[in-house]
């Protein structure tokens, strides 16, 4: 078989697109009961969309959790794999389910036209790498993953070497009037990957002030490891 025969524009019909940090989304029209029965995802639904990527978890879910609020479609199960390339954080696998294929495939595009934008609080150095996210309105999706506050205020933050990421999470709290809703370790809560996160509710203007702080100081922290990190997309912070 001529691989390069195969069009890297795929046209399949379960194909919905693309984005940054190796981010690819999926829908499956009626998936097969026998396998459907086998992922533990329920039984609600038989259209089914799928969003995975190789780097990043709070961006993209944040982004999910966006489209999922848009459109008439429920977060299924979510998945952090150990990945980003081998390097020191997750990736994510994500199941969505609608009766409707076309609003499933409606919140799978929204998502990837979004993890573009949220891409930007992804700081990846040789050294290692920080995430940021936050969302003014949490939804289902963010309440799943990190047990965040339906309809508060949502921040996340992620630092790798783990070290960094305690700093980081120090500093949130201190800088600001916030809720500690979720702390993550290399034992706790990870695929035992080398970082920590925090994640926090609040109101608004708190929480993205503590986000903010965990930034410049973990910013400042992983160049001081030896080179500045690389950024998919663009802050939008």
């Amino acid at each position: 078989m001529d691989i390069k025969s195969i069009s890297m524009d795929c046209t399949r019909p379960e194909f919905v697109g693309t984005a940054v940090l190796d981010t690819i989304g999926l829908v499956i029209p009626g998936v097969d009961d026998a396998l459907l029965d086998q992922m533990d995802v329920g039984t609600r639904y038989r259209s089914l969309g799928v969003f995975s990527s190789r780097t990043g978890a709070a961006g993209q879910l944040t982004a999910i959790d966006e489209a999922v609020k848009a459109t008439n479609t429920e977060v299924l199960s979510i998945e952090l794999p150990r990945d980003t390339k081998g390097w020191g954080g997750h990736g994510n696998y994500v199941v969505l389910g609608g009766q409707d294929v076309s609003d499933v495939r409606q919140a799978i595009s929204t998502a990837l036209e979004l993890t573009n934008k949220y891409a930007g609080e992804l700081y990846i150095s040789e050294a290692g790498h920080l995430e940021f996210a936050f969302s003014a309105n949490a939804g289902h999706v963010l309440e799943k993953a990190f047990n965040a506050v339906y309809g508060q205020a949502f921040g996340f933050l992620c630092g790798s070497p783990a070290a960094i990421g305690l700093v980081m999470a120090d500093t949130a709290v201190k800088s600001a009037d916030v809720d500690i809703i979720s702390y993550m370790t290399p034992n706790k809560g990870t695929s035992h990957s080398n970082e920590v996160i925090l994640a926090l509710s609040g109101s608004a203007s708190s929480v993205k002030e503590a986000v903010l702080s965990a930034r410049q100081i973990g910013l400042e922290l992983l160049i001081s490891m030896g080179s500045y990190p690389n950024i998919p997309g663009k802050p939008y912070l």
